[in-house]
């Protein structure tokens, strides 16, 4: 069964959605009420930027894909940029972000450049990504010693979470070559803190410890965007956090946060990341 909606002006079909897609029983009809709420603090940073989705047509636990190019059937009215022969949708406005919602698109992952200034980042990420059995715990640490070295060079970081097991530290862009930026930066961490954190992407050298992925600076590369839901066995969403959050994590589940929560948080913190949007 399907409703027919007037998404600010723009008619939308919505089918399916007591259909769960999460093993909880959360539903698609409940994904896109989340991205429609989240979405004055989410449109913000997916603006101008070309859109990569994981789309689950059939739940977190059925058959997933990654798709770039704008969809057969792609509405007139979505915008979309060539970029590298792919034709990214560009999700400007609530029509489109319910649009995709409804594609079951639970993850939205974006560059660290904006359309028209293809490879030319306005963003540092520094992904932290533990190798089991380390933990997000073991993550917030080397966020604080990245946040140290970035504040040392006159940049303000930013931390939030993966959404997924790891946390990801932001800043904006301090050099043109950011991937180069950041490598410097891992090898650096690596050598001063070699029980700790590695810079090597071998999977071997990793169990323990946390792998500071530098490559994810990569023009071609994406990372998932600030407020997007993730593919995991519960709605968790990709949270910004505090850095005395970061400070008193001492628990992986201190620093997991499902939709309901990140509503709450953003109802009483604001958009954490705001500070980074042009």
């Amino acid at each position: 069964m399907s409703v027919t909606v007037d998404v600010e002006g723009r008619h939308l079909s919505l089918s399916n959605l007591e259909k769960p897609l999460y093993p909880d029983g959360f539903t698609k009809g409940q994904v896109i009420d989340f991205y429609s709420r989240i979405a004055p603090v989410l449109l913000p940073h997916l603006r101008d930027r070309a859109l990569t989705r994981v789309r689950c047509p059939d739940g977190v636990e059925g058959e997933r894909f990654f798709e770039k190019n704008a969809p057969r059937g792609t509405p007139t009215w979505v915008r979309t940029a060539p970029v590298g022969g792919v034709s990214f949708v560009v999700a400007d406005d609530l029509p489109t972000l319910v649009w995709l919602a409804n594609l079951a698109a639970l993850e939205l992952h974006t560059h660290q450049w904006r359309v028209g200034r293809e490879g030319r980042p306005d963003l540092l990420v520094v992904d932290l990504d533990p190798g089991p059995p380390a933990t997000v715990v073991e993550c917030c640490r080397v966020a604080l010693l990245v946040r140290e070295h970035l504040e040392g060079l006159g940049l303000t970081a930013y931390p939030k979470t993966s959404g997924s097991k790891g946390l990801q530290v932001l800043a904006r862009a301090p050099v043109a070559d950011t991937s180069a930026f950041a490598k410097v930066l891992a090898d650096g961490l690596a050598a001063a803190h070699p029980g700790l954190v590695v810079s090597r992407m071998a999977k071997e050298v990793r169990p323990g410890k946390v792998f500071v992925d530098w490559s994810q600076n990569n023009p071609a590369k994406t990372t998932v965007t600030p407020y997007s839901l993730r593919a995991r066995p519960r709605p968790t969403v990709s949270t910004p956090v505090t850095w005395e959050e970061v400070e008193a994590c001492r628990e992986p589940d201190d620093l997991v946060f499902l939709t309901h929560d990140v509503l709450a948080r953003v109802e009483r913190h604001g958009d954490l990341l705001g500070d980074l949007l042009p």
